[in-house]
Protein backbone atom coordinates (compact mmCIF):
# COMPACT_ATOMS: atom_id res chain seq x y z
CA UNK A 1 0.00 0.00 0.00
CA UNK A 2 1.38 3.38 -1.01
CA UNK A 3 2.35 5.59 1.91
CA UNK A 4 0.58 8.96 2.05
CA UNK A 5 3.00 11.70 3.01
CA UNK A 6 1.92 14.62 5.11
CA UNK A 7 2.10 17.90 3.14
CA UNK A 8 4.86 20.29 4.14
CA UNK A 9 2.32 23.08 4.78
CA UNK A 10 -1.36 22.59 5.56
CA UNK A 11 -4.13 25.16 5.75
CA UNK A 12 -6.69 24.84 8.55
CA UNK A 13 -9.61 27.02 9.58
CA UNK A 14 -9.33 28.50 13.06
CA UNK A 15 -12.09 27.42 15.41
CA UNK A 16 -11.81 30.69 17.29
CA UNK A 17 -9.27 33.40 17.96
CA UNK A 18 -8.79 35.75 20.88
CA UNK A 19 -10.00 39.28 20.06
CA UNK A 20 -6.76 40.84 21.27
CA UNK A 21 -4.76 38.54 19.01
CA UNK A 22 -7.03 39.36 16.06
CA UNK A 23 -6.56 43.10 16.58
CA UNK A 24 -2.82 42.59 17.00
CA UNK A 25 -2.77 40.91 13.57
CA UNK A 26 -4.77 43.79 12.05
CA UNK A 27 -2.50 46.47 13.53
CA UNK A 28 0.55 44.49 12.47
CA UNK A 29 -0.74 44.27 8.89
CA UNK A 30 -1.15 48.06 8.74
CA UNK A 31 2.41 48.56 10.04
CA UNK A 32 3.72 46.12 7.42
CA UNK A 33 1.78 47.98 4.72
CA UNK A 34 3.24 51.32 5.84
CA UNK A 35 6.76 49.89 5.77
CA UNK A 36 6.26 48.38 2.30
CA UNK A 37 4.71 51.65 1.12
CA UNK A 38 7.95 53.43 1.95
CA UNK A 39 9.80 51.53 -0.78
CA UNK A 40 8.18 53.17 -3.84
CA UNK A 41 8.32 56.58 -2.11
CA UNK A 42 12.07 56.20 -1.50
CA UNK A 43 12.52 55.06 -5.10
CA UNK A 44 10.75 58.27 -6.19
CA UNK A 45 13.32 60.24 -4.16
CA UNK A 46 10.95 61.50 -1.45
CA UNK A 47 10.82 61.25 2.34
CA UNK A 48 8.25 58.55 3.30
CA UNK A 49 7.34 60.19 6.64
CA UNK A 50 6.69 63.54 4.97
CA UNK A 51 4.66 61.74 2.29
CA UNK A 52 2.47 60.01 4.87
CA UNK A 53 1.85 63.32 6.63
CA UNK A 54 0.79 64.85 3.32
CA UNK A 55 -1.67 61.97 2.79
CA UNK A 56 -3.29 62.68 6.18
CA UNK A 57 -3.25 66.46 5.71
CA UNK A 58 -4.59 66.15 2.17
CA UNK A 59 -7.64 64.25 3.34
CA UNK A 60 -8.32 65.65 6.83
CA UNK A 61 -6.19 68.81 7.11
CA UNK A 62 -8.89 71.33 6.18
CA UNK A 63 -12.68 71.47 6.19
CA UNK A 64 -12.73 71.43 2.39
CA UNK A 65 -10.52 68.33 2.32
CA UNK A 66 -12.78 66.56 4.82
CA UNK A 67 -15.81 67.33 2.65
CA UNK A 68 -14.07 65.86 -0.38
CA UNK A 69 -13.14 62.76 1.62
CA UNK A 70 -16.73 62.28 2.80
CA UNK A 71 -17.88 62.73 -0.79
CA UNK A 72 -15.61 59.84 -1.80
CA UNK A 73 -16.87 57.67 1.07
CA UNK A 74 -20.59 58.03 0.30
CA UNK A 75 -20.80 55.70 -2.74
CA UNK A 76 -18.27 53.27 -1.21
CA UNK A 77 -20.45 52.82 1.86
CA UNK A 78 -23.68 52.63 -0.15
CA UNK A 79 -22.43 49.92 -2.51
CA UNK A 80 -20.81 47.92 0.32
CA UNK A 81 -24.21 47.86 2.03
CA UNK A 82 -25.80 46.74 -1.24
CA UNK A 83 -23.55 43.75 -1.86
CA UNK A 84 -23.39 42.59 1.78
CA UNK A 85 -26.60 40.47 1.63
CA UNK A 86 -25.41 38.83 -1.60
CA UNK A 87 -22.02 37.96 -0.13
CA UNK A 88 -23.70 36.69 3.03
CA UNK A 89 -25.64 34.32 0.76
CA UNK A 90 -22.40 33.45 -1.12
CA UNK A 91 -23.83 34.96 -4.28
CA UNK A 92 -20.82 36.80 -5.69
CA UNK A 93 -22.33 39.98 -7.10
CA UNK A 94 -19.48 41.61 -9.04
CA UNK A 95 -21.94 43.68 -11.05
CA UNK A 96 -22.42 46.65 -8.74
CA UNK A 97 -20.79 48.92 -11.33
CA UNK A 98 -23.46 48.03 -13.87
CA UNK A 99 -26.28 48.31 -11.33
CA UNK A 100 -25.03 51.77 -10.29
CA UNK A 101 -24.83 52.79 -13.94
CA UNK A 102 -28.29 51.51 -14.78
CA UNK A 103 -29.76 53.27 -11.75
CA UNK A 104 -28.02 56.44 -12.89
CA UNK A 105 -29.52 56.05 -16.39
CA UNK A 106 -33.07 55.67 -15.06
CA UNK A 107 -32.66 58.61 -12.67
CA UNK A 108 -31.14 60.74 -15.46
CA UNK A 109 -34.13 59.99 -17.67
CA UNK A 110 -36.39 61.64 -15.09
CA UNK A 111 -33.99 64.59 -14.73
CA UNK A 112 -33.76 65.17 -18.49
CA UNK A 113 -37.44 64.71 -19.28
CA UNK A 114 -39.08 66.29 -16.22
CA UNK A 115 -36.39 68.67 -14.93
CA UNK A 116 -37.23 71.55 -17.31
CA UNK A 117 -40.93 71.29 -16.36
CA UNK A 118 -40.21 73.05 -13.07
CA UNK A 119 -41.33 70.30 -10.67
CA UNK A 120 -40.35 70.95 -7.03
CA UNK A 121 -37.01 69.62 -5.82
CA UNK A 122 -38.60 67.17 -3.35
CA UNK A 123 -40.86 65.68 -6.02
CA UNK A 124 -37.97 65.35 -8.45
CA UNK A 125 -35.77 63.75 -5.80
CA UNK A 126 -38.44 61.16 -4.95
CA UNK A 127 -39.11 60.35 -8.62
CA UNK A 128 -35.40 60.08 -9.44
CA UNK A 129 -34.74 57.92 -6.36
CA UNK A 130 -37.55 55.52 -7.31
CA UNK A 131 -36.39 55.42 -10.93
CA UNK A 132 -32.79 54.75 -9.86
CA UNK A 133 -33.86 51.96 -7.51
CA UNK A 134 -35.97 50.36 -10.27
CA UNK A 135 -33.10 50.55 -12.77
CA UNK A 136 -30.60 48.98 -10.38
CA UNK A 137 -33.10 46.35 -9.22
CA UNK A 138 -33.83 45.32 -12.80
CA UNK A 139 -30.11 45.01 -13.60
CA UNK A 140 -29.60 42.95 -10.46
CA UNK A 141 -32.64 40.74 -11.03
CA UNK A 142 -31.42 39.47 -14.41
CA UNK A 143 -28.35 37.56 -13.14
CA UNK A 144 -30.33 36.51 -10.06
CA UNK A 145 -33.00 34.96 -12.27
CA UNK A 146 -30.51 33.09 -14.46
CA UNK A 147 -28.63 31.83 -11.41
CA UNK A 148 -31.84 30.57 -9.81
CA UNK A 149 -33.29 29.12 -13.01
CA UNK A 150 -30.23 27.83 -14.89
CA UNK A 151 -27.47 27.87 -12.23
CA UNK A 152 -25.29 30.18 -14.32
CA UNK A 153 -21.98 31.53 -12.98
CA UNK A 154 -23.04 34.71 -11.23
CA UNK A 155 -19.50 36.14 -11.09
CA UNK A 156 -19.07 36.17 -14.88
CA UNK A 157 -22.71 37.08 -15.54
CA UNK A 158 -22.72 40.15 -13.28
CA UNK A 159 -19.25 41.21 -14.44
CA UNK A 160 -20.20 41.14 -18.13
CA UNK A 161 -23.38 43.14 -17.46
CA UNK A 162 -21.22 46.02 -16.23
CA UNK A 163 -19.90 46.61 -19.74
CA UNK A 164 -23.37 46.47 -21.28
CA UNK A 165 -24.56 49.23 -18.93
CA UNK A 166 -21.51 51.37 -19.70
CA UNK A 167 -22.11 50.85 -23.43
CA UNK A 168 -25.69 52.08 -23.05
CA UNK A 169 -24.46 55.30 -21.44
CA UNK A 170 -21.96 55.85 -24.25
CA UNK A 171 -24.74 55.43 -26.78
CA UNK A 172 -26.90 57.98 -24.93
CA UNK A 173 -23.98 60.43 -24.67
CA UNK A 174 -23.40 60.42 -28.40
CA UNK A 175 -27.04 59.99 -29.40
CA UNK A 176 -30.45 60.86 -27.94
CA UNK A 177 -29.20 62.71 -24.83
CA UNK A 178 -26.23 64.51 -26.37
CA UNK A 179 -26.13 68.26 -25.77
CA UNK A 180 -24.30 70.12 -28.49
CA UNK A 181 -23.76 67.87 -31.53
CA UNK A 182 -20.30 66.33 -31.59
CA UNK A 183 -19.52 66.88 -27.89
CA UNK A 184 -20.81 63.49 -26.66
CA UNK A 185 -21.68 65.20 -23.37
CA UNK A 186 -25.05 65.09 -21.63
CA UNK A 187 -26.04 68.59 -20.39
CA UNK A 188 -25.98 69.38 -16.68
CA UNK A 189 -29.24 68.77 -14.84
CA UNK A 190 -31.52 71.62 -13.86
CA UNK A 191 -31.32 72.82 -10.24
CA UNK A 192 -34.51 71.00 -9.22
CA UNK A 193 -32.86 67.70 -10.20
CA UNK A 194 -29.78 68.32 -8.01
CA UNK A 195 -29.49 67.09 -4.42
CA UNK A 196 -28.96 69.93 -1.93
CA UNK A 197 -25.85 70.24 0.25
CA UNK A 198 -25.93 69.62 3.99
CA UNK A 199 -22.84 70.76 5.94
CA UNK A 200 -21.06 71.39 2.67
CA UNK A 201 -21.60 67.90 1.19
CA UNK A 202 -24.55 66.73 -0.89
CA UNK A 203 -27.16 65.07 1.34
CA UNK A 204 -26.30 61.58 0.10
CA UNK A 205 -24.29 61.09 3.31
CA UNK A 206 -27.53 61.27 5.29
CA UNK A 207 -29.17 58.76 2.96
CA UNK A 208 -26.36 56.20 3.27
CA UNK A 209 -26.35 56.48 7.06
CA UNK A 210 -30.07 55.70 7.05
CA UNK A 211 -29.30 52.77 4.74
CA UNK A 212 -26.75 51.49 7.28
CA UNK A 213 -29.52 51.08 9.84
CA UNK A 214 -31.94 49.57 7.31
CA UNK A 215 -29.44 46.97 6.08
CA UNK A 216 -28.38 46.13 9.64
CA UNK A 217 -31.99 45.46 10.62
CA UNK A 218 -32.62 43.53 7.40
CA UNK A 219 -29.59 41.30 7.88
CA UNK A 220 -29.99 40.62 11.60
CA UNK A 221 -33.61 41.02 12.63
CA UNK A 222 -35.82 39.92 9.73
CA UNK A 223 -36.93 36.59 8.36
CA UNK A 224 -35.45 37.51 4.98
CA UNK A 225 -32.05 38.15 6.53
CA UNK A 226 -32.21 34.82 8.37
CA UNK A 227 -32.98 33.04 5.10
CA UNK A 228 -30.00 34.70 3.44
CA UNK A 229 -27.73 33.51 6.27
CA UNK A 230 -29.05 29.94 6.08
CA UNK A 231 -28.46 29.75 2.31
CA UNK A 232 -24.96 31.13 2.84
CA UNK A 233 -24.23 28.33 5.32
CA UNK A 234 -25.77 25.54 3.24
CA UNK A 235 -28.17 25.59 0.29
CA UNK A 236 -29.13 21.97 0.99
CA UNK A 237 -30.10 22.84 4.56
CA UNK A 238 -32.19 25.74 3.29
CA UNK A 239 -34.01 23.47 0.83
CA UNK A 240 -34.53 20.82 3.51
CA UNK A 241 -36.10 23.51 5.71
CA UNK A 242 -38.56 24.29 2.89
CA UNK A 243 -37.04 27.57 1.72
CA UNK A 244 -37.49 28.61 -1.91
CA UNK A 245 -33.78 29.14 -2.60
CA UNK A 246 -34.29 30.41 -6.15
CA UNK A 247 -36.78 33.07 -5.14
CA UNK A 248 -34.61 34.17 -2.18
CA UNK A 249 -31.66 34.63 -4.57
CA UNK A 250 -33.75 36.74 -6.93
CA UNK A 251 -35.24 38.76 -4.07
CA UNK A 252 -31.81 39.44 -2.59
CA UNK A 253 -30.46 40.58 -5.95
CA UNK A 254 -33.47 42.86 -6.36
CA UNK A 255 -32.68 44.38 -2.96
CA UNK A 256 -28.96 44.68 -3.71
CA UNK A 257 -29.53 46.14 -7.18
CA UNK A 258 -32.04 48.64 -5.84
CA UNK A 259 -29.53 50.02 -3.33
CA UNK A 260 -26.87 50.24 -6.06
CA UNK A 261 -29.41 52.08 -8.21
CA UNK A 262 -30.03 54.58 -5.41
CA UNK A 263 -26.26 55.14 -5.25
CA UNK A 264 -26.33 55.76 -9.00
CA UNK A 265 -29.04 58.38 -8.49
CA UNK A 266 -27.00 60.09 -5.76
CA UNK A 267 -23.91 60.19 -7.98
CA UNK A 268 -25.66 61.84 -10.95
CA UNK A 269 -27.88 64.08 -8.85
CA UNK A 270 -25.48 64.97 -6.05
CA UNK A 271 -21.84 64.37 -6.92
CA UNK A 272 -21.73 64.96 -10.70
CA UNK A 273 -24.87 66.81 -11.75
CA UNK A 274 -25.08 64.84 -14.99
CA UNK A 275 -24.54 61.38 -16.46
CA UNK A 276 -21.36 60.03 -18.04
CA UNK A 277 -19.98 56.58 -18.83
CA UNK A 278 -17.63 56.69 -15.83
CA UNK A 279 -20.40 57.45 -13.35
CA UNK A 280 -19.52 54.44 -11.16
CA UNK A 281 -15.79 55.20 -11.30
CA UNK A 282 -14.66 51.81 -9.99
CA UNK A 283 -16.71 52.17 -6.80
CA UNK A 284 -18.43 48.83 -7.38
CA UNK A 285 -15.12 46.98 -7.18
CA UNK A 286 -13.56 48.97 -4.32
CA UNK A 287 -16.73 48.50 -2.27
CA UNK A 288 -16.08 44.74 -2.32
CA UNK A 289 -13.00 45.46 -0.21
CA UNK A 290 -15.11 47.56 2.18
CA UNK A 291 -17.66 44.77 2.61
CA UNK A 292 -15.00 42.09 3.03
CA UNK A 293 -12.85 43.98 5.54
CA UNK A 294 -15.90 44.87 7.63
CA UNK A 295 -16.94 41.19 7.77
CA UNK A 296 -20.31 42.34 6.34
CA UNK A 297 -20.99 44.42 9.46
CA UNK A 298 -22.99 47.48 8.39
CA UNK A 299 -21.62 49.82 11.06
CA UNK A 300 -18.02 48.70 10.57
CA UNK A 301 -18.41 49.61 6.90
CA UNK A 302 -18.61 53.29 7.87
CA UNK A 303 -15.07 53.23 9.28
CA UNK A 304 -13.65 51.14 6.42
CA UNK A 305 -15.27 53.33 3.75
CA UNK A 306 -13.85 56.45 5.42
CA UNK A 307 -10.41 54.86 5.67
CA UNK A 308 -10.33 54.04 1.96
CA UNK A 309 -11.64 57.51 1.14
CA UNK A 310 -8.84 59.05 3.22
CA UNK A 311 -6.27 56.94 1.37
CA UNK A 312 -7.75 57.86 -2.02
CA UNK A 313 -8.03 61.60 -1.35
CA UNK A 314 -4.66 61.75 0.42
CA UNK A 315 -2.88 59.88 -2.36
CA UNK A 316 -4.25 62.32 -4.92
CA UNK A 317 -2.87 65.20 -2.81
CA UNK A 318 0.48 63.42 -2.55
CA UNK A 319 0.68 63.26 -6.33
CA UNK A 320 -0.11 66.97 -6.65
CA UNK A 321 2.18 68.37 -3.95
CA UNK A 322 5.29 66.24 -4.46
CA UNK A 323 4.82 65.63 -8.17
CA UNK A 324 4.99 61.90 -7.47
CA UNK A 325 3.64 59.74 -10.33
CA UNK A 326 0.08 58.52 -9.88
CA UNK A 327 1.37 54.96 -10.09
CA UNK A 328 3.31 55.42 -6.81
CA UNK A 329 0.18 56.62 -5.03
CA UNK A 330 -1.70 53.63 -6.44
CA UNK A 331 1.03 51.25 -5.22
CA UNK A 332 0.75 52.67 -1.69
CA UNK A 333 -3.04 52.30 -1.71
CA UNK A 334 -2.89 48.81 -3.20
CA UNK A 335 -0.26 47.65 -0.69
CA UNK A 336 -2.37 48.80 2.24
CA UNK A 337 -5.48 47.10 0.87
CA UNK A 338 -3.57 43.89 0.16
CA UNK A 339 -2.13 43.72 3.68
CA UNK A 340 -5.52 44.46 5.25
CA UNK A 341 -7.14 41.68 3.25
CA UNK A 342 -4.27 39.30 4.01
CA UNK A 343 -4.63 39.89 7.74
CA UNK A 344 -8.25 38.72 7.62
CA UNK A 345 -7.01 35.51 6.00
CA UNK A 346 -4.63 34.84 8.90
CA UNK A 347 -7.34 35.70 11.42
CA UNK A 348 -9.62 33.04 9.94
CA UNK A 349 -7.02 30.43 8.91
CA UNK A 350 -3.73 29.10 10.20
CA UNK A 351 -0.77 27.45 8.53
CA UNK A 352 0.36 24.08 9.93
CA UNK A 353 3.92 23.06 9.09
CA UNK A 354 4.98 19.42 8.97
CA UNK A 355 7.22 18.48 11.87
CA UNK A 356 10.52 16.79 11.26
CA UNK A 357 9.37 13.62 13.05
CA UNK A 358 6.31 13.38 10.81
CA UNK A 359 8.55 13.68 7.73
CA UNK A 360 10.67 10.75 8.92
CA UNK A 361 7.71 8.43 9.53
Amino acid sequence: MKEVKTPLIRLAKRADIDKRKAWAIRIGSILVALILGMIPILMAGENPFVSYMIIIQGSLGKAGYIRQTVKRAIPLLGVALAIAPCFKMRFWNIGAEGQITMGAIFASFIAIKLGPSGLPLVVMAILMCIAGALGGAFWGFVPGFFKARYNTNETLFTLMMNYIAIGIVRYLQGGPWEGRPGTQIIPMFTSNARLPNVLGVYCGWIIVLVMVVIVHIYMNYTKQGFEVAVIGDSENTARYAGMNVGWIMMRTMLFSGAICGVVGWMLVSGANGTLNSDVAGGVGFTAITVAWLSQLNSFAMIAIAMLLAIIGKGSATLQTRLNIPASVADIISGTLLFCMLACEFFINYKLIFRHKKEAEV
